[in-house]
């Protein structure tokens, strides 16, 4: 097995099996995207409820991301990749053929805990798969390009699968994928050294659970009333989880986050502007789905595309942004990326029933493609600045995980408001006063980046971020 793995074919073969990988994972936080109305209608999903089909993914992806690389750790980085995407998969074909709207809320869930358990070997795969630095960097090139460009693919293969075939074929699509993975990875990937330690159950489960009663209290409200029991309780369980994870992480010897990760005001702020940001982004593409299938007569296909001048601008963007952190530092561009989406968000304000694509939504998509871009790569920076190197695993982990979870609530906020001021047969009406509370959002977190946030020591050059970035992929590895 070693000798085979070694040979650069082999080694680049598995390369491009992790990356399928990663791509996969990206690609189902969007791919059903494009698909939301026939999945509504298809399988009867309340307007609130149909929010589900994407938080059960990214609730169970965040709340478990962590434990997965506590898992890997312990019990070796290819065996817990594997059975993540075992699980990913099998959760792919469960929704695919799901008759209920329950049975594929249910499928999205078990999806997201394969990809929390799957996504934290990646990087570390795809490090030991390299040879040297040189290698490395290249991956790490391929790793980003992939990642940036998978949302945008989710949403025009969403869009395509749902054209031409069906919305359940944005599940199905995983399927083959997985299996030829998972035949193919333990010939040409190599496995990892195992660590020994303990990992937090109790932590991940009680960040899950608490995270998910949160999301669950928003969107029960608005159809049954914010004083109904299911929403009081519903609340009322979030709290008491969420009480216990504070009070166990505390107190336990292997938490999931380590105190000295937290003790950073600068870290925490930008761990909260970007989880303030995401949310409003999220919900926007949420919302922005549905105007243009039901408003502007768009299908699937036309949706997805319809999305693309964002997705240019944040890859024309992030291009350009390691230069200018480099000479302006971390925090001006963060001000200005919340600024941007925000002012997004109040133009979208004015939508209505006669507005148009060009009119109306390609200058707010650009706007979001260029503060997008401006945003990400600062806040990863801010995150990994002056971490220890044997807690940057635990950082990234954070940082990703303040994603997942922050897109969840942030939405389950959003469609609550929505719910509040919709009309029966008007899907427009609501949509104004949620795009208000997103540039709300937006507004907070351009507060936290100008009072919270300190300036970093000195910008550092890209080369140095770049070195810093590929020493914790060695290091989580």
């Amino acid at each position: 097995m070693t000798s085979h793995v070694s040979r650069p074919a082999s080694r680049a073969l598995g390369t491009a099996l992790i990356l399928t990988v990663q791509l996969m994972l990206i690609l189902d936080m969007t791919v059903v995207n494009v698909a939301l109305p026939d999945i509504r209608t298809g399988l009867g999903f309340t307007p609130s409820a149909l929010s589900w089909v994407l938080n059960a993914y990214t609730l169970a992806f965040g709340g478990l991301l962590l434990l997965g690389g506590r898992l890997g750790d312990v019990f070796g980085r290819r065996r817990t990749f594997m059975v993540g995407l075992a699980v990913f998969t099998l959760g792919s074909l469960a929704g695919g053929l799901a008759p209920t709207a329950g049975m594929l809320v249910g499928s999205r869930a078990l999806q997201g805990v394969g990809a929390a358990i799957a996504a934290p070997s990646v990087l570390a795969l795809l490090s030991t798969s390299a040879p040297d630095a040189r290698a490395r960097t290249k991956v790490l090139a391929l790793f980003s390009a992939v990642s940036s460009a998978g949302g945008s693919i989710g949403l025009i293969l969403g869009g395509v699968l749902t054209g031409y075939a069906s919305w359940r074929w944005s599940l199905f699509i995983n399927v083959p994928l997985g299996l030829l993975v998972l035949a193919l990875v333990p010939r040409h990937v190599a496995e990892t050294d195992r660590q020994r330690g303990h990992f937090d159950v109790l932590g991940a489960v009680t960040a899950t659970l608490g995270s998910a009663a949160l999301v669950y209290g928003f969107i029960h409200a608005p159809d049954n009333g914010w004083t109904a029991p299911g929403t009081l309780l519903a609340f009322a369980v979030a709290v008491v989880l969420l009480t216990i994870l504070v009070v166990h992480e505390r107190r336990t010897s292997a938490p999931l986050l380590p105190a000295e990760v937290l003790r950073s005001r600068t870290r925490l702020g930008a761990i909260a502007v970007m989880a303030l940001f995401i949310g409003a982004q999220f919900s926007l593409f949420f919302f922005l789905v549905q105007f243009m299938q039901a408003v502007l007569g768009y299908g699937a296909l036309e949706s997805g595309f319809a999305f693309l001048p964002l997705t240019a601008l944040i890859f024309a963007t992030s291009r350009v942004t390691p230069r200018l952190v480099q000479r302006f530092g971390t925090r001006p561009l963060l001000l200005t990326g919340t600024v941007l989406v925000g002012a997004a968000n109040l133009w979208l304000v004015g939508i209505g029933q006669d507005s148009t694509y060009l009119g109306r939504l390609i200058v707010p998509l650009m706007l979001v493609g260029i503060g997008a871009g401006l945003t990400f790569m600062p806040v990863t920076v801010t995150v990994l600045d002056g971490v220890e190197p044997v807690h940057a695993g635990s950082a990234s982990g954070m940082l990703q995980m303040s994603q997942q979870v922050g897109g969840s609530l942030g939405l389950a906020v959003l469609v609550t408001v929505y719910a509040s001021h919709n009309s029966p047969g008007d899907v427009v009406a609501g949509m104004p006063q949620t795009f208000a509370v997103g540039a709300g959002l937006l507004a907070v977190a351009f507060a936290v980046a100008l009072f919270v946030l300190r300036p970093l020591r000195q910008p550092r050059p890209d080369r140095e971020v770049a070195a810093e970035l590929e020493e914790d992929v060695e290091l989580a590895a």
